[in-house]
């Protein structure tokens, strides 16, 4: 197929060694970008199971301390606790760039820095399994946003890797082998044509030998009538 998309000229050729070089040079970039994601990959991985675990044995642990509470308190009383909150949480959002992909970074800043604001409610009506929920919410809150942040690095990870490997395949299987094909064909078909120039050349000086020859055997006949002419006269 590449045969028939090229123009077998030297100036082809030189155009399509010079394009091979560089496809050859990005896909060795390429591979070693892949390498590299898949690495970084892979340790997000690691680093966001980890905090799954965390963070689910929090909630779960918070979740346990809520049924307690609204065991051994009504409804209502837990509806009105949660009314009037004391503290809030700023959310800001950032990315850092890691190997040409924009992964999110998740930071966050509470209202006032005092640690007991968290309870929007006074102690003394109030269960302690309640104060536990909180505590145990307010302590999973920064593993939270860990999680969520590797959890969308992994997610723009994985499709960077797999955009960098069909660009890896497409060089490797594709691009290269394609121009390395019409390559060969440029120059076997320069060859040709320079040894049919050849054999045409070749060619041309026989035919110019023999008429020079021809000519020689006809001035040598000419030169001998010309002597028998004159030795009769």
């Amino acid at each position: 197929m590449a045969q028939k998309q090229v123009n077998a000229t030297r100036m082809e050729l030189t155009r399509l060694k010079r394009k091979l070089v560089t496809a050859k040079r990005g896909h060795k970039l390429l591979k070693d970008k892949r390498d590299e994601l898949m690495r970084q990959f892979l340790n997000l991985v690691r680093e966001n199971m980890a905090l799954r675990e965390k963070v689910e044995k929090g909630i779960k642990a918070a979740n346990q301390n809520f049924v307690l509470a609204g065991a051994s308190m009504s409804a209502e009383a837990v509806q009105v606790a949660f009314m009037a909150p004391k503290q809030e949480v700023q959310l800001e959002t950032g990315t850092r760039n890691v190997m040409s992909v924009d992964i999110p970074v998740f930071t966050y800043k509470t209202r006032t820095s005092d640690a007991n604001d968290i309870y929007s409610y006074g102690l003394a009506f109030t269960s302690s399994d309640l104060d536990d929920a909180v505590k145990s919410l307010s302590d999973i809150l920064p593993d939270m946003l860990k999680l969520a942040e590797s959890e969308k690095s992994c997610q723009l990870m994985a499709a960077e890797i797999e955009k960098t490997r069909r660009r890896v395949n497409a060089l490797e299987h594709v691009m290269i082998p394609n121009m390395q094909a019409s390559i060969k064909y440029i120059t076997m078909k320069l060859d040709e044509n320079e040894r049919s120039t050849q054999i045409r050349l070749m060619k041309v000086k026989d035919m110019m030998l023999e008429e020079a020859h021809h000519y020689e055997e006809k001035a040598e006949e000419k030169f001998r009538k010309d002597l028998e002419e004159q030795g009769v006269s």
